[in-house]
């Protein structure tokens, strides 16, 4: 029996990924997370886990930083990569934070079975765009790094202003009170800040926006 965990913020792609499972006797799904940080508290109470389906963009805990996290906690945890995105930085930094496997959602359930076994057998289980891609990387990774130094950020006015109000240790809902909007939204702000620094907290996002003179 393969004990697998699925890290997955929508509850309905989370249910069509176990339904893919469920084709397969030899599959039980332990259980769900809505995002990095709970899959960290789940494991912390049962790391009876062969392997963790990982989608990337998570609120409080993206895949990356979680793969990173769990492999140094739990090496003995594989971890597939199971996300939409399949751009050059999320496949670089996946595999850069451990990923044994990286496959795209639209894989199907033979597919995934295939891939899910292969990476228990040590393999690195790939959709072939991502295999192609990784070969890229690997062949010209100045390339990537050149790309990544001047990839140019760009925040809305509303999200530079969240951000500054973040940078003065103000809690969500004065943010909110201050810029007359719902605490609900500051969140979400707050989440597409993180994701276009490409960070993962309130302090590296506050320091990579004055490293870069965005407030």
């Amino acid at each position: 029996m393969v004990r697998i965990a699925i890290a997955e913020d929508n509850y309905f792609l989370a249910k069509a990924v176990q339904e893919k499972l469920s084709f397969f006797d030899q599959f039980k799904v332990k259980f769900i997370a809505e995002n990095g940080k709970l899959m960290l508290d789940k494991l912390d109470i049962d790391n009876s886990v062969d392997l963790i389906l990982m989608d990337i963009e998570m609120p409080e805990m993206n895949g990356i930083k979680a793969t990173e996290l769990i492999k140094n906690r739990y090496p003995q945890i594989k971890i597939l990569i199971l996300t939409v995105f399949d751009n050059d930085e999320n496949i670089f930094n996946a595999i850069k934070a451990g990923a044994d496997g990286y496959l795209l959602k639209e894989t199907s359930p033979d597919e995934l079975h295939k891939g899910i076994l292969e990476t228990l057998e040590g393999g690195a289980a790939m959709s072939p765009s991502i295999a192609f891609k990784t070969l890229k990387l690997l062949r010209n990774p100045q390339d990537f790094k050149e790309k990544e130094a001047t990839q140019e950020i760009k925040l809305s006015t509303r999200e530079v202003e969240v951000l500054e109000q973040l940078s003065k240790g103000l809690s969500y809902n004065i943010i909110a009170d201050n810029l007359c909007l719902a605490p609900g939204t500051i969140r979400k702000h707050i989440e597409n800040i993180y994701s276009k620094l490409q960070v993962h907290n309130k302090l590296e996002a506050i320091e990579k926006a004055k490293n870069n003179r965005i407030i």
